[in-house]
């Protein structure tokens, strides 16, 4: 895939794909929920599954992040899943986006490179 096959904000180098299992799900608190977080910049694409009681998000994590569609969970009355497991992958999931978003930051360098303020010295 190439960044132009994703929704706008999604480059394909920053994009992560999270599952996350969800607790007090309702068939109405979930239709808004799913819509709200589908209108977030940076976002590819949001599904529930009902049978697994899973969301799934696909995200550019260097334009968004966990911690802000887990604001928008709580919003709608809506809790991840309180379990081991479930805490484990969220705290993964933190750690992987945080990393991705300050590798994007980043500005590489390289010893070969001429310091700031230095000129030619070979005049």
């Amino acid at each position: 895939m190439t960044d132009l096959e994703h929704r706008v904000g999604v480059r394909e180098n920053n994009l992560v794909v999270r599952n996350l299992k969800l607790s007090k799900v309702t068939n109405k608190n979930i239709n808004g929920l799913i819509e709200e977080i589908d209108q977030l910049f940076g976002l590819d694409e949001v599904s529930y599954n009902k049978a697994e009681e899973t969301i799934h998000l696909a995200y550019d994590a260097a334009n968004l992040n966990l911690d802000g569609i887990e604001d928008i969970i709580i919003k709608h009355s809506v809790e991840l899943h309180d379990d081991w497991w479930t805490h484990t992958k969220e705290s993964y999931y933190k750690y992987c986006d945080q990393n991705v978003k300050d590798n994007f930051e980043h500005e590489p360098w390289s010893c070969h490179k001429t310091p700031p303020g230095k000129g030619n010295r070979h005049k």
